[in-house]
């Protein structure tokens, strides 16, 4: 059987690349030479990270036909601009040396800066950022309902967080269950709702029994913790209000709200009654990332969500102390890239980059500041603040972008 690669577009060296991997021998005997020392989660399949010329990549071993299936959906929701890892190619017909067959490949880039959840509580995390964690899954969780998309399989183990502004973002690394309904039920929702605190129930008492998590957390709380949150989150993204017509600020007030979480309205279903008296809104289409949207059209720079906003917070005091409320805010925002972000960013040592990305490089130098300048009891400059960062801190976290398994 010839082997057969399909591959999503990309240059020649890349695809190139991907040809040399060792097809013909199973991916659990892949030699060191190939394969990359970077943290895995839990899979019922073989799963390796591996280097291909340029490209960090993780292979998957599973059936030809499952392969295919998850690489077109994967395709399908980084469409729709969703957070899932990025699918690269899907290789069939492998044999070993004998003639034997071997199981097809799933490939996907690996997510740089992002861990597993079991890596992240090695790495020190701790009982009390398990409500972050949670959050993250719900927010994913949420997108992904938005957009008609059924999980099946929703657990810690089937993400990769990324840090962001002190909290997590969550991003869809296996969507083998998946599927993309025309529309989702309210019973499928809640189907993935019960099967997300089965598994987080049981992942917990995982860590608890590895003695990788405070043996005192009661997992059904922080199960409990999930489901309210997912329903705050969705009650507020898509539930009906009424007010009088007297009232009409409360359109906005819902709209700020929902900008505050993140989330852009693009259209608002307005219904006045025939009295004229009162009015009933449901946002129709909501889209997340709104706070990255905003930084990114000022800035040119792309984060995550929470990243931006603690950005477009520091822009607005950098604003504000120069006075600078009347000038154009794209003058401002380049304005304070050059003089603020860029430099400070500056000061992460090279040979320490693989710590923390520049954004949350930044946002742990403003905690920081804050803790300094509480101590001595009046403001620290920022700069300061990161250079005693870089010097006190930096030098204890863990290496993130390459860490061992």
């Amino acid at each position: 059987m010839a082997l057969h690669v399909v591959a999503s577009r990309s240059g020649a060296a890349e695809k190139t690349a991907l040809l040399t991997l060792p097809w013909a021998t199973p991916l659990e005997k892949w030699p060191d030479d190939v394969t990359v020392p970077l943290p895995r989660g839990l899979s019922r399949h073989v799963v390796r990270i591996v280097r291909a010329g340029q490209q960090t990549l993780a292979v998957k071993e599973t059936e030809p036909e499952i392969a295919l299936k998850e690489y077109r959906l994967l395709r399908d929701l980084r469409r729709m601009d969703l957070p899932t890892v990025e699918p690269r190619g899907v290789v069939t017909g492998r044999e070993d040396p004998d003639g034997q067959p071997l199981p097809a490949a799933l490939v996907t880039d690996h997510l740089q800066f992002s861990l597993p959840y079991r890596s992240l509580f090695r790495h020190g995390l701790g009982a009390e950022n398990l409500p972050e964690l949670v959050d993250a899954l719900v927010v994913l969780l949420v997108r992904l309902h938005l957009a008609d998309f059924y999980w099946g399989d929703v657990s810690l183990s089937n993400v990769l967080f990324r840090r962001s502004a002190g909290g997590f973002a969550a991003y869809l690394v296996d969507a083998e269950t998946g599927e993309l309904q025309p529309t989702l039920s309210d019973r499928m929702r809640e189907h993935d709702l019960t099967v997300a605190g089965e598994n987080v129930f049981a992942e917990l008492l995982d860590l608890q029994a590895a003695d990788e998590l405070d043996p005192g957390v009661r997992a059904h709380e922080i199960v409990d913790l999930l489901a309210q949150r997912y329903d705050a989150l969705w009650r507020e993204l898509t539930a009906e209000e009424v007010f009088d017509t007297t009232e009409m600020w409360r359109i906005e007030q819902r709209i700020e709200r929902l900008n505050d979480l993140g989330f852009d309205v693009d259209e608002l279903d307005i219904i006045t009654d025939l009295g004229g008296d009162t009015v009933r809104i449901q946002p129709k289409v909501v889209e997340a990332g709104h706070h990255t949207r905003e930084l990114q059209g000022l800035t040119g720079l792309g984060v995550e969500d929470a990243q931006a906003r603690r950005l477009l917070n520091d822009l607005a005091a950098y604003t504000a102390h120069h006075d600078l409320g009347r000038q154009d805010r794209a003058v401002v925002a380049n304005r304070w890239f050059g003089e603020v972000y860029e430099p400070l960013t500056a000061l992460l040592p090279r040979e320490q980059r693989g710590k923390l990305e520049p954004p949350e490089f930044f946002h742990e130098v403003l905690v920081h500041r804050w803790y300094l300048s509480e101590q001595a009891g009046q403001e620290v400059d920022i700069f300061e603040s990161a250079r005693d960062y870089v010097a006190s801190v930096l030098p204890h976290r863990p290496d993130e972008l390459v860490a061992p398994d």
